[in-house]
């Protein structure tokens, strides 16, 4: 019996003092945990019920059911924004990924100072969304701004880039490519991982240059391919800064930089309509959902693992 009750008041301390590594342990989580529910499920589960009311951000909130959604449907500027999103998302994030790709490539290579270069090519992602940046852009890309000057130079009389509807998505189009440093960092890691022995035995066998990329590189590294596809993507349907301070906040010219994300900005704090803004937040984060899963049912039939 005495050697039971030992066994017992063992057993009764490990578990006090497994609850009392637990609290530890909970406390330390809580400012975490306070963050995730009150800064993140709690304002998500908020705009989720808004989404189906008439709010105006003074008074109470009416429900109305689907009618923010249904509205959606014949509510032109709102396909605008959408047409100008998708073609910033596939036109800029493909030029992102292969310059960011192809300087990944020329630094594997063992450039002189790559450290240097590595730094200086990253700084652009860590700035981009700046609003200091944007405000540089215009600058750079206004009637008597940098790039005018330049032309000038050669005898180019130039534009305002940003002023023209025809030009100005495109400005923004070069600025996200120009934030090419965080992609390029993850495709060095996955150069560097890339057996050389690869390499030799294709060198051996007479293959080329080219040939090595095509057959070696680019198979070996598909996963880091799709891994920053998926994260440029997100983030590009995303983007906000740029257009809004480019564009002045307006979306213009012509509606020609009037990003998704920029057109409901102007529904919930410039017309008041929170209840339609939260519906399209909604509506945003289903198209981003379904291009992350149709990157991965597609992933598939391109992406190739080691294993």
């Amino acid at each position: 019996m005495s050697v039971l009750g030992e066994l017992g008041s063992l057993r009764g301390k490990k578990t006090a003092g497994q609850k009392k590594d637990n609290l530890a342990g909970y406390l330390f989580l809580a400012p975490w945990l306070l963050g995730l529910f009150l800064i993140t499920i709690g304002p998500m589960l908020a705009s989720l019920y808004l989404s189906f009311t008439d709010y105006n951000l003074i008074q109470a909130p009416k429900w109305i059911g689907l009618d923010n959604f249904t509205r959606m449907l014949s509510d032109e500027r709102l396909h605008n924004s959408l047409r100008v999103t998708f073609t910033y998302v596939f036109v800029s994030v493909p030029l992102q990924l292969a310059i960011a790709l192809l300087l990944a490539v020329v630094l594997d290579r063992g450039v002189r100072g790559m450290a240097f270069y590595r730094s200086v090519f990253y700084l652009p992602s860590l700035l981009g969304s700046s609003v200091a940046i944007a405000i540089l852009w215009r600058q750079v890309f206004g009637t008597t701004g940098l790039l005018n000057q330049l032309l000038d130079v050669v005898g180019i009389h130039g534009k305002g880039w940003i002023s023209d509807p025809s030009t100005a998505l495109g400005t923004l189009v070069v600025l996200n490519v120009w934030t090419f440093g965080s992609p390029m960092v993850i495709f060095l890691a996955g150069l560097r991982q890339i057996p050389s022995m690869y390499y030799e035995a294709a060198s051996v066998d007479g293959a080329g240059t080219l040939r090595r990329f095509v057959s070696i590189t680019l198979p070996l590294l598909t996963p880091i391919i799709f891994f920053n596809l998926v994260l440029q993507i997100i983030h590009a349907f995303q983007a906000f800064t740029q257009a809004f301070v480019v564009s002045g906040g307006s979306g213009g010219p012509s509606d020609s930089t009037m990003f998704f994300t920029l057109y409901l900005y102007d529904r919930g704090f410039g017309n008041f309509d929170m209840g339609y803004a939260s519906a399209m937040a909604w509506f945003l984060l289903v198209i981003i959902g379904i291009f992350t899963a149709a990157n991965f049912l597609l992933s598939k039939y391109w992406v190739f693992y080691d294993d």
